[in-house]
């Protein structure tokens, strides 16, 4: 047993999970979820026509490139305020207010890109309605899917990513 191993890894008998899986996992979970709701949102939008999965994909690489990085950072930033804002609540409890609050910031500023992508800014009272419209219809999706994710895998998530 080395020195490195016993500072790094939770046992001194463990060695830590290799940094690719951590990444492969995130990434997993971010695709499922932006592309859920990225796919609710540009129906919303264009609707189910020959460029749907054209301006979908569009949509989807913009939020992974521009919003994925964004709720990693609020996530930690939510979770950590929400900590400190509930010591005395139960973990399960505090998950799912962190989750909840995520859906929404999340999803408001998801439907702005996907919008953006997708309408453009030429006529703003279109912009608006579009992005209201996309954010109401992928709300619940979002908000079931983050309730899931917060009580049941968030938790397992965050271990496997510690180790």
């Amino acid at each position: 047993m080395t020195a490195e191993t016993t500072m790094t890894a939770p046992f001194p008998n463990q060695k830590k999970t290799p940094l690719i899986y951590k990444v492969l996992v995130v990434l997993g979970m971010m695709t499922l979820m932006g592309g859920t709701l990225t796919g609710v949102m540009t129906y919303m939008n264009v609707g189910y026509t020959e460029t749907f999965f054209a301006a979908w994909f569009s949509s989807f690489l913009k939020t992974v490139l521009v919003m994925m990085p964004f709720g990693l950072v609020m996530m930690t930033l939510v979770t950590k305020l929400i900590g400190k804002m509930m010591p005395n609540s139960s973990e399960k409890r505090r998950n799912l207010v962190v989750g909840l609050n995520m859906a929404v910031v999340m999803e408001s500023m998801m439907a702005f890109t996907t919008t953006a992508n997708n309408i453009g800014f030429d006529d703003m009272a279109l912009f608006a309605n579009s992005w209201l419209q996309g954010f109401i219809a992928a709300l619940p999706v979002g908000l079931a899917l983050i309730t899931i994710i917060s009580m049941t895998i968030k938790p397992k998530v965050e271990r496997f990513l510690k180790s």
